[in-house]
């Protein structure tokens, strides 16, 4: 189960006071598909526009905002992080499913959608449909209906993804990405044929994914910046101390000293 494996997360306003994050889990038949529903909000009207920074999670996401859910969004894997632009009052709900669900689900190749944001609707009709008939007071009251949809989908839903692709990801998950998977082990498929499953189920290569996952581990460890900069475990995978700044500022969008609490 993936959840045993891989918690995806999302940092970057932990320590705001004037906006509020919080995650729920969907029903214990969803969880080995849908990692959480997400919540953001504004607590106090602001000021000046609010950049909010996704940082990469190799994870794909709907959301949608909760005054007007008839524009419902579905946000593709991304190789960097991602910032919004939010404005006085806001509240997102999201979905965010676990890496290679969505697609096989939707029927839809994960590498048309890497680094987009593009209208549910336009990929699945009856779930955009949904979001926007659905009265979304609270994120407990949205989660039932949530459940109940995604709980008859996945019901009817025949998975037909390469065994040998699940065989790579439990490798990437349980070595925390710091394994060359796709040169490394043997997974019963030439690495040109695993690129190609990754790319479809995930949206990138095995190379990069595998980076995101070492990212993510490193960000539950949740260390010093000092001691970050001393791990071998962490710097084994780049050039120098300048390379993995720059990386990490690539995925984080900030530098380590610049995250509270590094």
């Amino acid at each position: 189960m993936l959840r045993h494996l891989y918690k995806p997360i999302q940092p970057t306003v932990r320590h705001l006071g004037y906006i509020g994050y919080r995650e729920v889990l969907p029903s214990v038949m969803l969880q080995p598909f849908i990692y959480c529903y997400w919540e953001l909000t504004s607590r106090e009207r602001l000021d000046s526009p609010f950049a909010y920074q996704i940082v990469t999670d190799g994870c794909i996401d709907i959301f949608f905002d909760a005054t007007n859910p008839a524009e419902s969004c579905v946000m593709g894997y991304c190789d960097s992080h991602t910032s919004f632009s939010l404005t006085e009052n806001f509240r997102y709900i999201g979905i965010r499913f676990f890496p290679g669900v969505l697609p096989q689900l939707y029927k839809f190749n994960a590498g048309e959608l890497t680094n987009k944001a593009e209208p549910l609707d336009a990929i699945h009709p009856s779930t955009a449909q949904l979001l926007a008939d659905i009265e979304m007071t609270t994120l407990v009251s949205a989660k039932k209906v949530l459940d109940q949809h995604f709980s008859h989908l996945f019901s009817r839903a025949a998975f037909k993804a390469d065994p040998r692709f699940y065989h790579a990801l439990d490798l990437i998950f349980a070595s925390q990405g710091k394994e060359k998977v796709e040169t490394g082990f043997d997974v019963g498929v030439s690495p040109r044929q695993l690129r190609r499953l990754f790319g479809s189920y995930i949206g990138d290569s095995v190379k990069a994914f595998s980076q995101v996952v070492r990212f993510q581990n490193m960000l539950q460890s949740s260390p010093s910046g000092t001691s970050l900069l001393d791990n071998k475990a962490f710097l084994d995978h780049y050039y120098d101390q300048a390379h993995f700044i720059k990386e990490f500022k690539r995925l984080y969008g900030s530098t380590p000293g610049q995250v509270s609490g590094w």
